[in-house]
């Protein structure tokens, strides 16, 4: 967005409707990007802007938009940007060292609680956390399980206890390692595993939205054909699980198949999949035997 002294006077309005061409070749949002970007611009919410279009933005604030509209043009996340992302209907903080959390996974999570009954005092584990969306999703949901959360990065660690202190404070424990290493030698057997892992093929980095450029890579590739974190997921969740218990996990639309053959091939019962909302097939689950 630029202006000189020929242009409009840089109302809410305006503002808008230039960002919104600015973004269009790189967001299928450009417009509730650029909302989004002028209310950090302005400390406004999106519904203030829309009762005061016309209200003129100062020089600082149209410096600060400028800057936004520019890293986002470059394809970085508007999470990144603003925050913030919401997910499940929380709130929650990310920033570079978090997976910005998508609307896919609701379905890992609504799978997970299916599989949770409403009073279960059962034990959960989330096996790379991030920004802990998921395991604080299932503590708001189920308040009497006791939830566990492992990462291997302390930055993204960080980011899930601010988190979980905001919408489930003391409910989650969160232990630093890679995947079942983060957990002590004595813990007890877990009802439910849930897990998105890295499920991106080393081959397909140039095939890849944009923005995971600006994500993790430890939490966007896995190996050669995507499935190396599965793996050892599915692997290892038979010394985890207690007998009848459930392991869910995401995957790739086109990871399907492998995943049921890697349950399947575990010794896991009941093997089935999830479609996202998009009707590709995102979570694979099984039950330990019992």
């Amino acid at each position: 967005m630029t202006t000189s002294a020929s242009e409009q006077i840089p109302t809410v309005r305006n503002s808008l409707q230039a960002a919104s061409t600015v973004l269009k070749n790189t967001s299928g949002s450009a417009r509730l990007d650029a909302e989004l970007l002028l209310a950090v611009a302005m400390g406004k919410d999106r519904s203030w802007q829309y009762a005061h279009p016309n209200e003129q933005l100062t020089e600082k604030q149209v410096q600060v938009f400028r800057a936004l509209l520019a890293q986002r043009a470059e394809g970085r996340p508007v999470a990144h940007l603003t925050g913030w992302r919401e997910f499940w209907s929380l709130e929650l903080a990310v920033n570079e060292y978090t997976l910005v959390p998508r609307p896919e996974t609701e379905t890992l999570v609504e799978a997970a609680l299916n599989r949770i009954p409403t009073d279960s005092c059962g034990r959960i584990l989330d096996l790379g956390t991030g920004s802990g969306a998921i395991a604080i999703a299932v503590a708001c949901e189920r308040p009497q399980c006791t939830i566990f959360a492992t990462d291997c990065s302390a930055g993204a660690l960080d980011v899930a206890a601010e988190n979980a202190q905001r919408h489930c404070p003391g409910r989650i424990t969160f232990l630093q390692g890679d995947w079942y290493g983060a957990l002590p030698a004595d813990t007890a057997a877990f009802d439910v595993i849930i897990a998105n892992p890295p499920y991106i093929g080393e081959q397909e980095t140039s095939l890849t939205d944009p923005e995971l450029a600006f994500e993790p890579v430890d939490a966007l590739f896995s190996g050669k054909d995507g499935l190396h974190a599965i793996r050892q997921i599915v692997a290892g969740a038979g010394l985890h699980l207690r007998p009848g218990g459930w392991l869910l996990f995401e995957h790739g639309f086109a990871q399907a198949t492998d995943a049921a053959g890697l349950l399947t091939a575990a010794g896991y019962q009941s093997v089935d999949n999830v479609q996202d909302l998009s009707g590709h097939p995102r979570v694979s689950y099984g039950q330990f035997r019992t």
